[in-house]
């Protein structure tokens, strides 16, 4: 058996933990949508008989109960209603606008009974962006091209009943149009970027760019940049980072 290791962030830790407590009970089968390296499928073996993790490549997860699948999340070949409860945590941000309705519609599709969703809660996507050293394209933080709340999930899941909710966590992550602007002119010195990130527009593998190589005017306009966010920050009151949701759907 081949199982992976935790998480170096507590905060992670909490997240999934939140995540596991909002899980039906009763259960035969959950798919794991969007499993990536199959963390979470591991816990999922303790709530269900049997547990398939999804993801554009193959988890590479042995584990007993456990099935890995290579899939498309807009496009799953599933019969409607194939698995008790779907679990899609942090994947839904991740998704080309373009295709999300499609996703949210095909996780409905196939599941019976509840649908588990977690994902970044109202983000800003303006801090921690990353410009391309390849195209000079600027990417979202993380890869996230979808701000999600609770308005948004109810939306995108409109033909289920909303049934729990959970915010998790607290955060002052927020800029403004200015600082943004002028972090831009800096080439975006100081950027959050995913595991094996890639850019958007051209594919290439994203890298943080060298600070030390910043011009005197890209270094004064990241300084005024930081000093106005930090003055926003301290006047924002804080948000939750997470939020997690449960749709039931009606038989």
């Amino acid at each position: 058996m081949k199982v992976v290791e935790r998480p170096e962030s507590d905060l992670e830790e909490t997240r999934i933990a939140a995540l596991l407590r909002l899980l039906p009970r009763g259960r035969r089968t959950v798919l794991d949508l969007g499993a990536r390296d199959g963390y979470i499928s591991q816990f999922l073996t303790e709530y269900f008989e049997h547990v398939t993790a999804l993801d554009l490549e193959e988890p590479q997860l042995q584990m007993d109960r456990v099935t890995t699948v290579k899939g498309d999340a807009s496009d799953l070949g599933y019969a409607d209603g194939a698995f008790d409860t779907i679990v899609c945590a942090e994947v839904l941000e991740h998704i080309p606008p373009e295709l999300l309705p499609r996703v949210c519609s095909e996780i409905s599709r196939v599941a019976k009974h509840e649908v588990v969703i977690g994902t970044p809660y109202r983000q800003d996507t303006r801090v921690g962006r990353i410009r391309c050293l390849n195209c000079d394209s600027v990417n979202p933080p993380w890869g996230h091209v979808n701000r999600m709340d609770e308005e948004t999930l109810v939306s995108l899941f409109r033909g289920l009943k909303p049934t729990a909710k959970e915010f998790i966590g607290t955060q002052r992550e927020r800029t403004n149009a200015l600082s943004a602007f002028l972090l831009n002119v800096a080439g975006n010195p100081w950027p959050s970027i995913g595991p094996d990130q890639r850019c958007l527009s051209c594919g290439q593998k994203l890298a943080a760019p060298d600070p030390q190589r910043m011009g005197l005017g890209q270094m004064a306009c990241s300084k005024v940049a930081v000093m106005l966010t930090r003055i926003q920050r301290s006047l924002t009151p804080p948000e939750p980072i997470w939020i997690h949701m449960v749709f039931s759907k009606s038989q």
